[in-house]
């Protein structure tokens, strides 16, 4: 079965965390004893209901406060697909935790509270969606037994959200307004009579539906190395494999390759996983290369087709999700981790931060803790990476303080 990932996003108590666990108990994902310790605990909390929220939010503090903090990863599966949904923080503060929650998203579920409709933490996570290129997007208009499962109320969140549609830069994506109660379990995974003004389905059979193209035909083939196999066994004495995992495009035995920065080429003698030989490798499997020509190859370096080589940057513009309580100015230092090489950059030039609320550029001489804007990087070494528009897969990094080695921003290649 395929895997369809997910991520919740929407200001605080719009239900994210009771959405998702109305999810698991309506497709029976709990187990028996999971679902006494639910019921225990929602007594402690002198709720006369089980509150489902409690599945994901799992930290004291989350529970004690009745809010989401980590980004939780949560599994379940039907028969036809399984899902992993990554319940990510509402609030402005973890606005970096949302981002990171959302980097390997297919779905972004977009939750509004019917009664309050778009508040400004919709326009944020709408603003970080469009920068991640989700191509999916749900707009649950949750809460509908607040307002009396009212259709002009639903009409008219839909006509608002419709004009900030309108405002985006990212255009290849799909959008489905959905509406739902998350606590009563309406139209979420079984359509209900409350919402039978609405025609098509609930929620889980939308997602059902959702299709993507697992193995990745439409991007250049990317093979980082990351580590190279040399046994040197009697069995094994002349093997010499290039192991990691296939970052987007396919790669065919018998297919002529270059490997990046030398250019040197060759073609693929055999594709390896585990003991297992196959034809082919696709985005996502994680295999050992063989070449036919002994070629100067070692971690790091980038196997790509002759028909796609990406061009050797060594200043990098790119848009920035800051994540240190260290302000980033320019001139600053740091190091730019882009697969798995880890190279020296310099911040060229801090160009502006995003007012994501209103889509406002600003000019600014820092930029703090959550804020989102445009860079440029000077690079030691040329680093051979996509536009995040053209390879999601190959046109991000992470930038890295060489003195606490802690991950200070997220990048997106432009």
């Amino acid at each position: 079965m395929d895997v369809l990932r997910i991520t919740t996003s929407g200001s605080v108590d719009d239900g994210k965390s009771t959405l998702i666990g109305r999810l698991l108990y309506d497709t029976k994902s709990i187990t028996q004893d999971k679902m006494e310790a639910l019921q225990a605990a929602s007594k402690r909390k002198g709720l006369d209901f089980t509150d489902l929220s409690l599945l994901t939010d799992g930290l004291i503090a989350e529970r004690e406060q009745g809010i989401t903090i980590d980004v939780a990863h949560i599994y379940f599966s039907t028969p036809n697909r399984k899902y992993i949904i990554a319940d990510t923080p509402g609030h402005f503060e973890y606005t970096r935790n949302m981002v990171t929650g959302a980097s390997t998203a297919q779905v972004s579920l977009i939750l509004i509270d019917a009664r309050k409709g778009i508040v400004e933490q919709t326009y944020r996570h709408f603003f970080i969606a469009c920068m991640l290129r989700i191509p999916h997007l749900v707009v649950c208009i949750n809460k509908m037994d607040l307002v009396e499962y009212d259709e002009a109320r639903f009409n008219q969140i839909v006509e608002d959200f419709q004009q900030l549609l309108k405002g985006s830069f990212y255009e290849d994506k799909t959008v489905k307004f959905v509406p739902i109660s998350s606590l009563y379990g309406e139209n979420v995974v079984t359509k209900t009579e409350k919402i039978g003004w609405y025609k098509d389905g609930p929620l889980l059979e939308y997602l059902e539906q959702i299709t993507f193209d697992e193995n990745d035909r439409v991007h250049p083939a990317r093979f980082p190395v990351q580590y190279v196999i040399r046994p040197k066994t009697e069995q094994h004495h002349d093997f010499r494999g290039f192991a990691g995992k296939v970052a987007s495009g396919s790669f065919h035995v018998g297919a002529e390759i270059v490997s990046l920065p030398n250019g040197q080429r060759s073609k693929i003698k055999s594709i390896e996983k585990f003991e297992q030989q196959l034809p082919s490798a696709h985005a996502g499997e994680s295999v050992v290369i063989t070449l036919e020509d002994e070629i100067d190859i070692s971690r790091g370096n980038l196997l790509v087709t002759p028909d796609a080589i990406p061009d050797g940057r060594k200043e990098i513009a790119a848009q920035i999700c800051w994540m240190d309580q260290q302000k980033l100015t320019a001139g600053k230092t740091y190091l730019l981790q882009h697969g798995a090489n880890r190279i020296k950059v310099k911040v060229q030039q801090l160009h502006n931060v995003i007012e994501v609320t209103t889509n406002l550029v600003q000019d600014k001489t820092e930029m703090g803790l959550n804020d989102i804007g445009r860079i440029t990087l000077k690079t030691a070494q040329p680093v051979f990476a996509d536009t995040y528009a053209s390879n999601p897969a190959n046109g991000t990094f992470i930038l890295v303080d060489e003195f606490s080695n802690a991950t200070v921003a997220v990048g997106f290649v432009e």
